[in-house]
């Protein structure tokens, strides 16, 4: 299944959109579409007998709506989701006053997908905007951006390398991250005291530095090695890592001072300072 690990929030008039990328478009979460047009809370029930009503709908329902892994408050799940041309469906059987906005916000959102794999600068400009909205401070932006090239490079080696995607990526980059840090990223998150916020966000420059510096170890060691398969990718990750763990304590004992710290933009980013 091609779907990459990605889930966004989208906004439509306060409602939250969720929506994650399937064979290179948007697909948006059905449940999520319903709820921002109909005046209830339960949009199963409002499903089922949207799907009574417009038999045809019911009929071709296999066909626009797919199954897709989905990011939620308790951990991934499968959820109903559709593409554009899905939800414009769909959205012909909710008699809304709300239909013809969200059509148009609908095509907006899509168009600047379409947009993004034309020329993938649009999508970084768009991120650097987002974090810049957030209050982050230029410098800060410029490392995570970064961290974000670093990170895709190491990906797409593991790609050529035959490592499988999601969990096998998770397990290297836990590697990496312990042998860096001392913690894995779901220790690092509870260290930090997040729940479902993305780690990096929350890491002043010091911690994006030294996960740069795992993550770009790790991608020139699989290189050099011609690391293949995920064994032999998994101890090259954990050199990786050691490499920028070893630096990391050197620092600390010069400087006197921890790399990894409980700080975190948590309660408010605008300020552009870590929070304790």
């Amino acid at each position: 299944m091609d779907v990459i690990e990605v889930t966004k929030i989208a906004i439509f008039k306060g409602r939250k959109i969720r929506k994650t990328i399937h064979l290179n478009e948007w697909w948006f979460v059905v449940e999520d579409v319903v709820l921002a047009l109909i005046d209830s809370n339960d949009s199963k029930q409002y499903v089922q007998r949207m799907k009574l009503r417009d038999p045809e709908l019911s009929k071709g329902w296999v066909q626009i709506v797919h199954i897709l892994p989905v990011k939620t408050l308790g951990g991934k799940q499968l959820m109903n989701c559709a593409n554009t041309e899905g939800i414009f469906r769909i959205i012909q059987s909710i008699p809304s006053p709300k239909a013809e906005p969200f059509k148009r916000w609908l095509a907006r959102v899509g168009y600047e997908r379409v947009q993004e794999i034309e020329d993938p600068e649009l999508a970084t400009k768009r991120t650097r905007a987002l974090y810049k909205a957030k209050g982050y401070s230029d410098d800060w932006i410029e490392k995570r951006m970064r961290g974000i090239e670093i990170r895709e490079t190491l990906t797409d080696e593991w790609r050529k390398r035959n490592v499988g995607a999601d969990r096998e990526y998770a397990i290297l980059t836990a590697e990496i991250s312990k042998a860096t840090f001392g913690m894995t990223p779901s220790q690092y998150k509870k260290f930090k005291r997040l729940k479902r916020e993305n780690l990096r966000d929350h890491m002043d420059d010091m911690e994006l530095i030294f996960t740069m510096l795992g993550e770009a170890a790790t991608t020139r060691i699989a290189k050099a090695k011609n690391a293949i398969g995920f064994p032999e990718n998994k101890r090259v990750s954990r050199q990786g890592g050691t490499i920028a763990g070893n630096a990391r304590k050197e620092l600390e004992q010069k400087s006197g001072q921890k790399v990894s710290t409980r700080r975190n933009f948590l309660r408010s980013p605008q300020n552009k300072k870590l929070l304790n």
